[in-house]
């Protein structure tokens, strides 16, 4: 939960799109010896104007030598809701979640690349404008108009970048620098198609950002990401 944050409706400027044709999850872990690799893509594709890279940090590879100091039952769940949704029940390190509709390995950017343009091409995600700004310690969030399928509005509270040492594990003496880095997720509205304008108190740390989801489905089964916007930097 993003403590501090409290909707409201209010009425904001005419929603405008902040042009994102590509929103990237993925799912790793300290205790992966295969993931520095993964966490270095998602670096690069961070640095995309057009893109929402995340990083989602499970736990369940902490029984092998080292607690993951970023991650969170919640996030573990994130991860095994969209295997439910395949129908798959295989979750495993990296994994990439794309627009909420693809899989892929973390590490493999022709994968994650391919991905993305599918769902450019099928219009199948991002097809709904949604916008963000910051401003005197408010949260404004629009999002546009679109088909009347009911979706759910998630707020993630980011943290731009850690570096951790890991002295136990598969990457005992590693340090690895993450980005983007989830520490909460909260859904704060529904949408059912119509232009919205939500107005959420803010806190955050300095190094911390916001990214604004647009979901079909629920936490618990996820679907497409119909809309997408991120903080400055981000």
């Amino acid at each position: 939960m993003i403590a501090g944050l409290f909707a409201s409706t209010a009425a904001l400027a005419a929603p405008t799109s902040g042009a994102i044709g590509g929103v990237v999850e993925l799912f790793t872990s300290q205790g992966c010896s295969s993931c520095p690799p993964a966490d270095r893509l998602l670096t690069k594709l961070a640095g995309r104007p057009d893109t929402v890279a995340l990083t989602f940090a499970i736990n369940y590879w902490d029984y092998i030598g080292w607690k993951d100091t970023l991650a969170a039952p919640e996030f573990t769940a994130r991860q095994q809701a969209y295997a439910n949704s395949r129908t798959d029940p295989h979750v495993y390190t990296p994994e990439a979640v794309i627009d909420g509709l693809f899989d892929a390995v973390g590490s493999d950017g022709a994968a994650i690349e391919k991905a993305i343009a599918h769902g450019k091409s099928g219009g199948m995600a991002l097809s709904v404008p949604a916008h963000l700004r910051e401003s005197g310690g408010k949260l404004e969030i629009d999002i546009g108009r679109g088909a009347a399928e009911p979706a759910g509005i998630y707020v993630l509270r980011v943290a731009r970048t850690r570096t951790v040492l890991i002295s136990r594990g598969e990457n005992s003496g590693r340090s690895v620098t993450y980005t983007n880095v989830v520490r909460a997720i909260r859904k704060v509205g529904d949408w059912d198609g119509a232009p919205l304008s939500l107005n959420l108190t803010e806190l955050r740390s300095d190094d911390e950002g916001y990214v604004v989801l647009l979901q079909r489905g629920s936490l618990g089964q996820p679907g497409a990401i119909l809309g997408a916007a991120k903080s400055e930097g981000l």
